[in-house]
């Protein structure tokens, strides 16, 4: 069974996107994110801010890249919504951390941090309507 057919056969509520909206907004969204973490990176590793600060954006970079790993090839349902709702936590966490140093860079990370919390919610709901 595919990936995409094992996704299909879950129970998934009503208001589920369809698989193409959710690549579009990912499609959107990840330039946003390579832009602005690349940009905090380089300013970090120039001593503009505390190193600390980016560790944030370090684990919700790793966070981000393992969740389709884990919920397409270990079809892991519930690592998957500990997974999404790390993503979510870092992400706010990241906007609280530059808050001080780079504004525009938190604000960027707005539509980032809306559309987490979609899927964060969508994600626990597929994982507790599928348990």
């Amino acid at each position: 069974m595919t990936f995409m057919q094992w996704y299909n056969a879950l129970e998934k509520p009503s208001w589920t996107p369809d698989p193409s909206f959710i690549g579009t907004m990912w499609s959107i969204l990840y330039p946003i994110i390579i832009v602005t973490f690349l940009f905090v990176f380089i300013q970090g590793f120039r001593g503009k801010f505390p190193k600390t600060v980016m560790i944030p954006f370090a684990i919700n970079l790793v966070a981000n890249i393992i969740f389709t790993p884990i919920q397409f090839g270990l079809r892991n349902l519930t690592l998957a919504s500990i997974d999404i709702l790390l993503v979510w936590g870092t992400i706010v966490w990241l906007m609280v951390a530059i808050w001080k140093y780079y504004r525009t860079i938190a604000l960027a990370q707005i539509p980032y941090l809306a559309w987490v919390s979609v899927a964060s919610v969508l994600q626990v709901t597929i994982n507790i309507m599928n348990f």
